[in-house]
């Protein structure tokens, strides 16, 4: 059970990048996922998710309008669309499987979540 975050990387305010989370060794569809970051000196924060029940999806106040999550089955990957980037997303950007549901209002809660990935950096910076 495995798996993959990538597609970080350096980029200027206003631009975007979309993170990809890749799974291996299970079906990603029956469960919940999630992406959290962690920026230089603050705590885990729950960033954005989507359900395995009916596919609704949950944004942090701070994201809502700029990212969008996403899931193909068929590839098994969740993918984190982020436009508009700002400096204080600048981060450390974690999926992470949950098989809590439906998860509802507590899936930025970190306790539920029992597979992480290793993690993509990403930096917002001119």
């Amino acid at each position: 059970v495995q798996l993959q975050a990538s597609g970080g990387g350096l980029v200027q305010p206003g631009g975007s990048l979309r993170l990809s989370c890749a799974a291996s060794g299970f079906t990603l569809d029956y469960y919940a996922i999630s992406w959290f970051r962690v920026a230089p000196g603050k705590e885990r924060e729950g960033v954005s998710c989507i359900s395995s029940s009916d596919g609704s999806t949950y944004y942090a106040d701070s994201v809502k309008g700029r990212f969008t999550i996403s899931r193909d089955n068929d590839k098994n990957t969740v993918y984190l669309q982020m436009n508009s980037l700002k400096p204080e997303d600048t981060a450390v950007y974690y999926c992470a499987t949950s098989d809590v549901s439906p998860i509802l209002s507590s899936w930025s809660t970190p306790s539920l979540y029992g597979s992480w990935g290793q993690g993509t950096l990403v930096t917002v910076s001119s």
